[in-house]
């Protein structure tokens, strides 16, 4: 049935996805929800485009309102705004926090890319931990921020391949079983990785769900000590505090713990920044709105996200059509699915970096680049997402020749993956572009001059003053 249903997908597919080479590659899996869009672009009539030819007003939110953008300008600070507040927060009382789910594709494996943008917003506004992980990954190994190691028997449900799973996905987009092994132990292993910030194990908190199951446990293993924690899967979404202090290492042995879904520990420390890396290789976003919307939000309740990143472009490039109007409308409900999900976070969409394909034996940017990057700002503006155009940033066309060729290099050979250094580059890109919207915040939050006013229904106290800006007082 497999091999039919593939020859039938191929026959209407666009050649281009079909590679000319025999080798397969394992670790890339192209999720089925693109194959299905792809599958419907014929049917999808083409649109006249006004998007890009009308300024973008935005509406003020929270006293503060950012000036008018053209569509090639376009950055939506103004969609920032509530995280903004948020860091302003921190930056000026220290008290506070501000949590980012950053999805992306193959571009974020290994924390890549990721781990440099939290460490840039820790080092600025302080927090410690490397944030929610996976209970297995198939790149653990590449992982630096954080060592992972983990037991053969674990059964892994993934949003990439399976449409109806066992249990809901986690925020993660997985949900892990233990495989019933009456010989070998079910673990997991984690050990703090040298990164700044990052040298710690901080509070780790284990993340599961539902089940009827009343006799599992987790044997905690701290070097010569063990502590045996009962597991109680009474609500949709359930936490174990796994060590009430910070390690350099952890290790649980999974016991009796059949039949409970299981999605991953999370590291911080509670305050200050942390970003949470939910990278998926083979990824092209659309999965997303798979997500079980009161299982969300009870990760929410948890977690409490401010941003969301969108980091995607890789897997949608070249597929026979610059045409991109299936990914706009399929990322657009995304968008808006995340936002129901997670009430009142904010999104910032991440475009395609640049590729170099092979024309006339010169390698150029790829003629679908351009074509995509666009179709994520119209999604952007239509979603009111802040939007980074990571082509841009890197230097445009044929900026990813120069990123491979010059010395140092800073991306791979294959001209569409960077290397850790060119990693860190992007971080930096993306951060300082996050930053600049922030600064353009505070001197728009200054303008609006602030006044105090008190509750007149309640006696007042030196904590009981709400700001409010005279700009929105009709707010």
């Amino acid at each position: 049935m497999s091999i039919a249903a593939f020859i039938g997908f191929k026959q209407v597919l666009p050649k281009k996805i079909f590679t000319e080479s025999t080798t397969v590659n394992k670790n890339v899996v192209v999720d089925s929800l693109l194959l299905e869009a792809i599958e419907a672009t014929d049917t999808i009539a083409v649109e006249t485009d006004t998007i890009t030819e009308e300024d973008i007003v935005f509406e003020e939110k929270h006293g503060v309102q950012f000036p008018t953008e053209t569509f090639e300008q376009y950055k939506g600070y103004q969609h920032l705004v509530p995280l903004f507040q948020k860091l302003f927060e921190l930056e000026t009382t220290g008290e506070g926090k501000v949590r980012i789910a950053y999805f992306g594709d193959s571009m974020t494996d290994g924390d890549m890319i990721v781990q440099d943008f939290r460490s840039n917003l820790q080092e600025k506004f302080g927090g410690e931990g490397v944030g929610f992980v996976n209970i297995t990954s198939e790149s653990a190994a590449s992982r630096s921020s954080v060592v992972h190691q983990f037991s053969g028997n674990w059964k892994t449900q993934s949003y990439l391949n399976v449409k109806n799973p066992i249990r809901p996905f986690g925020v993660n987009g997985h949900v892990f079983f233990v495989k019933h092994d009456t010989v070998n132990p079910v673990w997991i292993k984690y050990k703090a990785g040298g990164l700044k910030h990052m040298s710690k194990l901080n509070s780790p908190t284990l993340f599961y769900g539902q089940s009827g199951n009343e006799e599992a446990s987790v044997a905690v293993i701290n070097g010569k000590d063990t502590i045996v924690k009962k597991l109680n899967p009474t609500k949709r979404l359930n936490t174990l505090l796994l060590s009430s202090g910070d390690l350099k290492t952890l290790k649980a042995d999974f016991i009796k713990a059949d039949s409970i879904p299981f999605y991953g520990v999370n590291f911080d420390n509670g305050r200050g920044v942390h970003v949470d890396n939910f990278s998926n290789r083979g990824n092209s976003g659309l999965p997303i709105s798979m997500f079980n919307t009161n299982l969300m939000r009870a990760f929410n309740d948890k977690l409490g996200y401010d941003l969301i990143v969108l980091h995607y472009g890789t897997n949608v490039l070249n597929y026979g059509s610059y045409n991109y109007k299936w990914y706009e409308r399929g990322m657009t409900r995304v968008i808006n699915h995340l936002k129901e999900c997670f009430p009142g976070v904010a999104i910032l969409v991440i475009s395609t970096a640049d590729k170099s394909t092979k024309y006339d034996l010169e390698m150029k940017t790829d003629s679908a680049v351009v074509p995509l990057a666009q179709a994520q700002k119209r999604f952007s503006i239509q979603s009111e997402a802040a939007y980074v155009n990571l082509y841009t940033l890197m230097g445009g066309d044929g900026s990813m020749v120069k990123w491979v060729e010059e010395v140092p290099a800073m991306a791979n050979k294959d001209y569409t993956h960077f290397n850790y250094k060119g990693a860190k580059k992007v971080a930096d890109l993306i951060y300082t572009q996050v930053i600049n919207g922030y600064e353009q915040y505070k001197k728009l939050r200054a303008k609006s001059k602030p006044v105090e006013i008190n509750d007149p229904e309640e006696p007042e106290t030196e904590n009981d003053s709400v700001i409010l800006y005279k700009d929105s007082l009709h707010d």
